[in-house]
């Protein structure tokens, strides 16, 4: 096994994410491949809700380097292929969703649904399983209380099974509460954060800085 990319941690707003992190779901030690916060603007004032953290399996740096090596972090960031790279790679890919005001497991599940479902119907690729995916989502939510600190925990699998964990500190647990095994879920989840429209700009600026020098040495 190889030893992940020496990086540094990042700190958003008063949630530090570790350089490395063991996630449930999976035997491997991932590195942080970007952070940064999930917001809205409401009435002209930009309200952070939560932070994000995107880990990448280590042989991630190799993979995406052939294609993108010698590419600067602002090039990488506009490019909508490369967030498209990092989601459909065959490699290890780990979420971590910090509250930083509180929600119910409904409040976030539901609009991730709704999010997904919409796209979905809109490429033709809403079927029976993906519809019983989003039900198993859905319930795995359900009675989820998701105050300040606590997090979700995504783990991604190149095989196409979606781990799903929570924690109420900055702990991570070795197993997560559901695996639902369906590709274009879990791809979904990781697209509508770092996709073409995603929730988190400053995760995508953070993960091209972050992830350019590392091609480079690659």
């Amino acid at each position: 096994m190889s030893t992940p990319p020496s990086v540094a941690e990042v700190q958003v707003e008063n949630v530090t994410f570790p350089s490395t992190v063991k996630p449930p779901g999976s035997t491997n030690t991932f590195f942080l491949g970007g952070a940064g916060e999930r917001g809205l603007d409401v009435g002209g004032k930009f309200i952070k809700f939560t932070a994000i953290g995107v880990y990448l399996e280590d042989n991630a740096v190799n993979c995406l380097a052939a294609k993108w090596k010698g590419k600067n972090a602002a090039e990488l960031a506009e490019s909508v292929e490369f967030f498209r790279d990092i989601v459909t790679g065959e490699f290890e890919k780990f979420i971590r969703v910090t509250m930083i005001l509180p929600l119910t497991g409904e409040q976030y599940s539901e609009k991730v649904a709704e999010n997904c479902v919409g796209i979905w119907k809109s490429l033709g690729i809403y079927t029976d399983a993906e519809a019983k995916a989003i039900e198993k989502f859905l319930d795995t939510f359900k009675d989820e209380n998701l105050p300040p600190g606590s997090s979700i925990l995504f783990t991604l699998s190149p095989t196409g099974s979606l781990t799903i964990g929570f924690s109420k500190d900055m702990s991570v647990p070795e197993a997560g509460k559901a695996v639902i095994e369906n590709k274009v879920l879990g791809n979904s989840v990781l697209e509508s954060i770092i996709g073409k429209n995603g929730v988190s700009p400053a995760a995508k600026q953070s993960l091209a800085a972050r992830l350019s020098p590392l091609f480079n040495q690659s």
